[in-house]
């Protein structure tokens, strides 16, 4: 996969992409807005396993998002079954030294766009915590709406936090 978004590109996962990837993921402030699977520290061991794991992934749900040839974040969805089927959960993050820069706004707009055409899918949503609001804005400005909080349903580095929900939704009929 390859979309080119102007101030970024989405592709997918490569081999190499595991020797760069720790610069922009061993932070703690991107840590304290993830789930607990993503590591902290973050070596390089840990960016071979994901980058692996990723090439492997099907159907291909996660991409790499980079900035002169180098991965600098990851955006991608996971994919729901049963009766939530029409759903998928999106996320992301990228390196400090890129933020502001209009990047993650860009990739958002771009992977829901391609989301919504290659799968059967009606709703694409997120839950930042509310002690986000980058990311929330993020959303906000890729078109997504708030539905609401979900007060003390997360639980990171010891802390119970509320989660905003937002989505975005297409009528398929």
């Amino acid at each position: 996969m390859f979309i080119d978004c102007g101030v970024c590109i989405i592709r997918s996962w490569q081999r190499g992409d595991e020797e760069t990837l720790p610069l922009y993921a061993n932070d703690r402030d991107i840590w304290l807005n993830l789930r607990d699977r993503f590591p902290y520290p973050y070596t390089k061991e840990d960016a071979k396993q994901w980058v692996e794991f990723m090439i492997n992934a099907r159907p291909e749900t996660g991409f790499a998002i980079t900035v002169d040839g180098e991965a600098v974040g990851t955006i991608g969805f996971l994919l729901h079954d049963d009766i939530e089927r029409c759903s998928a959960e999106v996320g992301y993050w990228l390196g400090r030294q890129y933020w502001g820069r209009g990047i993650i706004t860009a990739a958002l707009k771009a992977i829901t766009r391609y989301a919504f055409s290659e799968f059967e899918l009606t709703r694409l949503y997120a839950v930042p915590f509310v002690r986000n609001p980058a990311s929330m804005k993020v959303l906000e400005n890729a078109g997504y709406q708030r539905e609401g909080i979900m007060q003390r349903s997360a639980i990171k580095d010891g802390q119970v936090l509320d989660q905003a929900l937002y989505a975005y939704t297409v009528d398929k009929e």
